[in-house]
């Protein structure tokens, strides 16, 4: 639960930007158009398990990237600086917060919370699970100490929960991953008594969306899968954010989005 009175919208904004969860972002520019040109491709590592209706094509994805999270849409502008519109991230978290406050309304909600990022934004999806513990929702931790197939190389890794949050480890460490086995692999085991909300990252939230679950995520500026998902309407709601800031940042954006689920319950 959060321990802080929750910033008001123009003083998380100010924060996103101070802290550059948002505003000029770490990400560069390069790194942000190759890897849109890799999802134009069909490049599995940046579709998150997803499958797209529409030719997206590398100016499509682009575009997308511009309206859903804020980045340059100059296609000339090649190298150095971009950015994640703040405006668009706290529009984003109100709707997330929608979702969220909508699922922990119905009656008896089952929840499923995971992420790929075991560094940064994991803060924010510990805080909403306890938070949806404490309104009352059953936490799902299916295939606990599962062993899957992980990355395309045969590698065991194991499907672990921190206080409900569902992980990927690899022995000792916990693994940064897009791979959407993890996630097909729990919705697996539960068979048709599935979630009534997924709230993930990466290939966490890609499986969830492509099996037709209602999911709400985070990604960062790199990461357009979730973004073109959305458009999709696969994705209810794709949160633009640095996914991998010093965690403590994250604290003003998810007292925020929890103050904003509780004024919507």
């Amino acid at each position: 639960m959060q321990t802080a009175s929750p910033p008001t919208r123009s003083e998380l904004r100010q924060h996103l930007v101070d802290t550059k969860i948002a505003g000029n972002i770490a990400t560069s520019r390069e790194n942000n158009l190759d890897h849109y040109r890799s999802l134009a491709l069909g490049d599995p590592y940046y579709m998150f398990g997803l499958t797209f209706e529409s030719d997206w094509t590398y100016r499509d994805v682009l575009a997308l990237m511009a309206k859903s999270a804020g980045v340059i849409d100059d296609p000339e502008h090649r190298a150095g600086q971009d950015t994640i519109d703040p405006e668009r991230t706290i529009d984003a978290l109100d709707a997330m917060a929608g979702r969220i406050a909508a699922a922990l309304s119905g009656p008896d909600p089952r929840i499923l919370i995971a992420t790929g990022h075991p560094t940064g934004i994991m803060t924010i999806h510990l805080a909403l699970a306890r938070f949806a513990a404490g309104r009352g929702a059953t936490l799902l931790t299916p295939a606990e100490g599962l062993m899957i197939s992980s990355g395309g190389l045969g590698r065991k890794r194991r499907i672990l929960y921190f206080d409900n949050v569902a992980v990927l480890a690899d022995g000792g460490a916990l693994v940064h991953t897009h791979d959407p086995a993890p996630m097909q692999a729990v919705l697996a085991r539960l068979g048709g008594d599935g979630p009534d909300l997924v709230i993930a990252d990466h290939g966490w939230a890609g499986a969830a969306g492509e099996a037709g679950v209602e999911t709400v995520g985070f990604a960062d500026s790199n990461d357009p899968g979730l973004f073109v998902g959305e458009a999709e309407d696969k994705i209810a709601v794709t949160v633009p954010l640095d996914d991998n800031v010093f965690p403590r940042h994250y604290d003003a954006l998810t007292a925020y989005l929890i103050s904003r689920v509780e004024s919507d319950l």
